[in-house]
């Protein structure tokens, strides 16, 4: 079992003390998540949280094996246990369009999280009981053990596709010295210079609409996309019906 989960799981003895009074591990990945959502997970490395904390770089690996371990506590630590997020008896849908909706809420919280590696399916505490609420969503629908993770999969990566796309803009819109009503604005006049009509007609005819000049509410994509892709799981689940 890879160090990381053993941590997560508590599973590996902890040192019962460190070079450092009050050193611990909870103090190191607290450090650094503080560390990743000031200045983002590019920051993050053993020699700065040790610097965070006023301890050696080599007192860290007492706790934490490796900066891949550590980024694991992190997003652990990060995401946290689920809250209720639907009653008992909720229909599916709702209950997990309520999920989605929860788990984005994390990700713009931690836009750092977005910007680890995916290193495989959930495997820790807070991250399993996030994807047993999705299942538990799911009860009732017919579907069978694959077709219930097939869509806990398809509806988590639009969330994390649409809170990356939002991070991007954040970032972008951050390093500028305008609005996101004004960034749009010039991103219309842009192509407007630079789309000839004859070779790009469906754009100009875009343009032209109106569409361009004025930014979406900041919810409104990620609305319209979750709706479109439970539209298509009801469809799933009323064929698995009949």
């Amino acid at each position: 079992m890879p160090p990381s989960i053993e941590a997560a799981w508590g599973l590996r003895e902890r040192p019962s003390k460190g070079p450092k009074p009050g050193l611990t591990l909870d103090r190191i990945v607290d450090a650094a998540v503080s560390l990743a959502s000031t200045e983002g997970i590019g920051a993050v490395s053993m020699g700065r949280v040790a610097k965070e904390l006023g301890a050696s770089t080599m007192s860290l690996y007492r706790y934490v094996s490796a900066k891949s371990e550590l980024y694991v506590l992190m997003q652990e630590a990060a995401t946290g246990a689920p809250p209720e997020l639907f009653p008992p008896g909720t229909g599916w849908r709702e209950a997990l369009e309520a999920w989605a909706w929860g788990i984005r809420e994390v990700y713009l919280r931690n836009l750092w999280i977005l910007r680890l590696p995916v290193s495989g399916p959930p495997a820790t505490p807070n991250l399993v009981a996030w994807w047993e609420k999705a299942l538990v969503a799911l009860e009732g629908t017919g579907l069978d053990a694959g077709g219930k993770i097939s869509v806990t999969l398809l509806v988590g990566g639009f969330v994390r596709s649409d809170a990356l796309v939002m991070a991007d803009l954040a970032t972008v819109i951050a390093g500028g010295d305008a609005a996101p009503e004004e960034v749009v604005a010039r991103y219309g006049r842009t192509l407007r210079r630079l789309a000839d009509p004859e070779k790009y007609p469906e754009v100009a005819r875009m343009l032209e609409s109106g569409v361009m000049d004025v930014a979406d509410e900041p919810e409104a994509e990620f609305r319209f996309g979750l709706t479109r892709i439970l539209d298509g799981v009801a469809v799933l689940v009323e064929g698995r019906a009949s």
